[in-house]
């Protein structure tokens, strides 16, 4: 890649970045501005996106919990809103066509559906960057975004796999024996440990046995890429796989984004066609709402998992760039699905930073559309009558619980927000309630008695513990609240909240650690013995 392409790609994704937009915005535009200089699209970049697109789904791949697929809230919902959202953009593009806009002039109603498809997906990448800066991965409106999102990166990855209108060797039929891999992969995975080895590990995986040998039977790459990410997803360095590759994946999707722009300057036609789209996707997100409702949710899940979502897909690019390859469509029609992308991650991006403010804006009407019998899991928290509550069941919450419950006594509670954590808590004895603390509706409908005397925030993100302090201290709570730092600078932000005392994980491992070796050490020849050694 040539030095003025970085640059520019850089300067762009900053600039976007410095004023709290999602910088692959930025590389869109990047993409957009090296066409006006006069370069064009490479078969080197092209390779590189083709890369990075076959590592997302990977990636994919490796957090995608099949039972997840399986509940009707999640694949009920995803086909459900495909079908509908398809059919709305179906009719919006015939309706341009009707209203003689010049670029939809040659759509057939085959290629509206076609377009139509490719316009009902939600970005997964930005959903996925907006909850993770909301610490909220595990909250039950998240995990159905993200289940829904999975969905639809099927739906996409099966139209990539028959897209090339060729029919698979007699030699596919392997691809039925792969599950008999799975084990010697495992092995593989555990023995390359967390450094370089584990990320050539995943290109091979992705890259090599996944896509070259998908391909090499007549099958798509991209779906070799994912089903061997699900093949290995339930195993235990699954997630640090897909944590080792994130920022490589992440660097080839801006190959993706750039060539998007290098294919040409957005025309007159293109904008208009863009303009109509985007003023859809409002009609889009009543979808999301409506389908959601459907499935007995509360207003605030189905708010912010159809806000997370209210935007339009790079699948979508993907998609319509397979049409543009084999002449279905214009290259036109790229340049208008990505302005379109861009400007519904400029309406997304902040629709999502005032999330809270929309839900106490427009909750109170909506709750009288809401489900009288709500999901199991989206149901009131009952606090009970413990004395001490532990927020974030974590490897730290849990060691608070048994050190607490050894000094205390059974009044001890924990709050977790990730439920498939509570069947193994509680085979521990321990007792647990599933609760999302950085949640508005849990601390709307929680009841801090005059008991509880003590709260310990052990949740991964400052920014959940520092809300979690807000919502103790407009309830009333007089009693003490402890809370873990990671970062020596969090420390000031918990004492000026009033945090009565704050542990701070990385100073403190260390300290710890000394205290485990003394205490097992038997006597004064031992320390001498170990003052040897050292």
């Amino acid at each position: 890649m040539e030095p003025v392409l970085i640059a520019v790609a850089f300067a762009c994704g900053m600039l976007v970045n410095l004023i709290g937009l999602p910088p692959l915005l930025g590389f869109l535009a990047a993409g957009f501005i090296l066409n006006g200089m006069g370069y064009e699209n490479t078969p080197a970049l092209s390779e590189m996106a083709d890369l990075g697109v076959t590592l997302l789904l990977f990636t994919i791949g490796l957090k995608l919990d099949v039972r997840t697929l399986l509940r009707r809230d999640v694949w009920g919902t995803a086909s459900l809103h495909i079908l509908l959202s398809t059919l709305l953009f179906t009719l919006v593009l015939l309706v341009c066509k009707g209203l003689g806009m010049a670029l939809a002039m040659s759509l057939g109603w085959q290629l509206a559906v076609l377009l139509g498809f490719a316009l009902s997906f939600s970005s997964t990448v930005f959903a996925v960057k907006v909850l993770e800066e909301r610490s909220d991965m595990n909250a039950l409106y998240a995990r159905l975004a993200i289940g829904v999102l999975v969905m639809q990166d099927i739906f996409a990855v099966a139209f990539l796999a028959i897209s090339s209108g060729k029919l698979p060797s007699i030699w596919a039929l392997w691809v039925l024996g792969l599950p008999l891999l799975r084990p010697l992969l495992g092995k593989l995975l555990e023995r390359a440990g967390h450094g370089e080895l584990q990320v050539l590990l995943g290109i091979f995986l992705a890259l090599v046995l996944g896509a070259a040998g998908f391909e090499a039977v007549g099958l798509k790459p991209d779906l070799g890429a994912l089903i061997i990410g699900m093949m290995l997803a339930s195993h235990p360095a699954a997630a640090g796989l897909a944590k080792a590759l994130f920022n490589l994946k992440d660097l080839f999707l801006i190959c993706f984004f750039l060539t998007i722009g290098l294919n040409g300057l957005p025309t007159q036609d293109a904008m208009w066609i863009a303009l109509a789209l985007v003023l859809a996707l409002p009609f889009k997100s009543v979808l999301y709402y409506l389908v959601y409702s459907g499935a007995h949710l509360r207003v605030r899940t189905v708010l912010l998992s159809t806000l997370a979502l209210t935007n339009f897909s790079e699948f979508g690019l993907i998609v319509a760039a397979i049409a543009a390859k084999a002449g279905w469509l214009s290259h036109e029609w790229l340049i208008a699905l990505s302005l379109a992308l861009a400007a519904s991650f400029m309406i997304s991006a902040p629709l999502n930073s005032q999330s809270e403010r929309i839900y106490h804006r427009f909750g109170n009407w909506l709750r009288g559309l809401q489900a009288r019998e709500l999901h199991p899991e989206d149901r009131p928290i009952e606090l009970g009558d413990a004395e001490v509550i532990i927020l974030g069941m974590g490897r730290i919450g849990q060691g608070a619980y048994f050190e607490l419950e050894h000094k205390y006594g059974p009044v001890i509670l924990g709050v977790e927000n990730d439920a498939s954590k509570l069947p193994a808590l509680r085979e521990r004895n321990m007792n647990v309630i599933e609760g999302d603390a950085t949640d508005t509706d849990f601390w709307d409908k929680v009841l801090i008695s005059n008991q509880i005397n003590l709260v310990l925030l052990a949740m991964p993100h400052h920014s959940g513990n520092l809300y979690a302090i807000e919502k103790l201290r407009s309830h009333g709570f007089t009693g003490q609240i402890a809370a873990i730092v990671r970062f020596e600078d969090d420390i000031e932000s918990l004492r000026e909240q009033g945090v009565d005392a704050v542990f701070n994980v990385y100073d403190e491992a260390g300290s710890g650690f000394a205290r485990h070796v003394i205490k097992g050490l038997k006597g004064p020849e031992d320390l001498g013995k170990a003052r040897s050694i050292v």
